[in-house]
């Protein structure tokens, strides 16, 4: 079984989901005629535009908060740091490229779960890949699977992975033992996972802003500290990433590591975050809006909070690929470079709230799933999420690699499923994109379900009325 499933991991991650998630990002930048720069603005506007009151759904902020709570986690400290060891300075380079091209990505998927999302017995919206996969393409046992590897992947098994990146910080850096941490994270997210999705993205809402601004408040200030030496640190990025200077895997290895840390972090095309996308009330009153809010996501996780680790480390002179320091350690020993012996302890506390947040974003995706599945009952989310809580208690102190090896093997089939769907559904977004901007040329934007004859009997006509 280890096999086949190390197996499935080295085709999906190694092949299929490293050119494919990039491919599709260059797909749909070519295809939306590069949006991310010739409507940057709008991304801004869509989220800080004033909320419509609306029972149904959340705010667009708070769907950017949630998204953001899932995106960024350990893998923006640690996953970074692994990425410059391996792939040395260029890797950040290659990061901001699967960012810049990611934004595209995540426009389309999340435009499509606003367009095909419904309403769930409690009357909120509901929507995602599974609905858009059922409904827009006609193929509910994709969406079955679909479904069923969301859950698996991001409501069990990596929040086990967040709770032990949680449970080693806290136990090196305090000496708290790795049982109490994982018991007193599950009794934090039990409190907020059972208020369901709008408790969700009310924490979101609050801890999400204020983790990002202290964590590239500390970055900002080490920039300054160290604004010398800047412009020799931005020759050294872009040098290394095309194999000019001399790094660890050189340019295959900046190249490689630096693409799979931002498609990795920003999860543009992996089918996450279009889950909560669905849950918003737009404003305007058009799918379109909230993919803006989305694309914003992958800019903030990859090109501001991965740039912030990135910056930090490398200008702390604490690289170096033959001294064997990765991951969590190499960030901390850069950080009390920076700040002297808090640095330590910043890093874990950082990790404690992008890894906490984390594990609440994710529930919030395979809450949706359930959803989907025709499993929204109180009993079966009950259930849900004391699996959940239950894998944070485990995964605090327990580490087994086959278990988090298959989470992989899920997550990869989930994204390639997605990938597939996006593709074929392209002709959708687009059509949707350029009726949002010529409607901007009048005035206001505002979907209108009649000039879409294509889709009826696919969309909720209640909804877009």
């Amino acid at each position: 079984m280890n096999a086949i499933i190390a197996f499935l991991n080295t085709i999906l991650w190694n092949y299929v989901l490293v050119y494919g998630l990039l491919a599709a990002g260059i797909y749909f930048s070519v295809r939306l005629g590069f949006l991310q720069i010739r409507h940057f603005p709008e991304f801004f506007r869509s989220v800080m535009r004033t909320p419509k009151q609306d029972n149904s759904g959340i705010t667009p902020f708070q769907a950017l908060c949630t998204s953001l709570a899932s995106r960024v986690g350990t893998g923006n400290i640690a996953g970074v740091a692994v990425a410059l060891y391996l792939g040395g300075a260029g890797a950040i380079f290659w990061m901001w490229i699967v960012a810049f091209v990611g934004m595209a990505t995540a426009y389309a998927e999340s435009t499509l779960a606003q367009l095909y999302k419904t309403r769930d017995a409690d009357g909120q919206f509901r929507g995602g890949p599974a609905f858009y996969i059922s409904k827009g393409l006609k193929a509910p046992w994709a969406a079955i699977i679909f479904s069923i590897c969301l859950i698996i992947a991001f409501g069990l098994v990596f929040n086990a992975v967040q709770a032990n990146a949680i449970a080693d910080a806290m136990n090196g850096s305090f000496g708290i033992s790795k049982i109490a941490v994982g018991v007193v994270i599950a009794i934090l997210a039990g409190i907020v996972i059972f208020g369901g999705i709008r408790q969700i993205a009310r924490v979101a809402e609050l801890v999400v802003p204020f983790m990002a601004a202290i964590y590239l408040g500390v970055a900002i200030y080490v920039l300054i500290a160290n604004i010398a030496e800047v412009p020799a640190l931005i020759a050294l990025i872009v040098k290394s990433a095309f194999g000019v200077e001399a790094a660890a895997g050189g340019i295959a290895g900046a190249l490689m590591n630096g693409v799979k840390r931002g498609l990795f972090s920003n999860e543009a095309g992996m089918g996450s975050a279009p889950n909560i996308a669905a849950s918003a009330t737009p404003n305007p009153h058009h799918p379109s809006s909230q993919g803006f809010v989305q694309a914003l996501g992958v800019f903030i996780d990859t090109i501001l909070i991965c740039t912030a680790t990135a910056i930090m480390i490398l200008l702390s002179h604490k690289l170096d690929p033959s001294s064997g320091l990765t991951g969590t350690l190499l960030t901390q020993e850069a950080m009390t470079v920076h700040i002297g012996w808090f640095g330590s302890y910043f890093i874990s506390i950082a990790i404690f709230f992008f890894a906490f947040t984390s594990i609440i974003g994710n529930y919030a995706y395979a809450e949706n799933a359930m959803i989907y599945l025709g499993a929204g009952k109180h009993f079966w989310l009950t259930l849900l999420r004391c699996g959940t809580l239950l894998m944070v208690i485990w995964g605090a102190y327990e580490s087994i690699l086959t278990v988090f090896d298959a989470a992989d093997a899920a997550m990869g089939l989930m994204a390639t499923i997605n990938l597939i769907a996006i593709t074929l559904l392209s002709g959708t977004v687009v059509k949707v994109t350029k009726d949002y901007f010529e409607q901007k040329k009048a005035g206001t934007p505002h979907f209108t379900l009649q000039n879409y004859p294509e889709l009826s009997g696919k969309v909720d006509g209640e909804i877009w009325k």
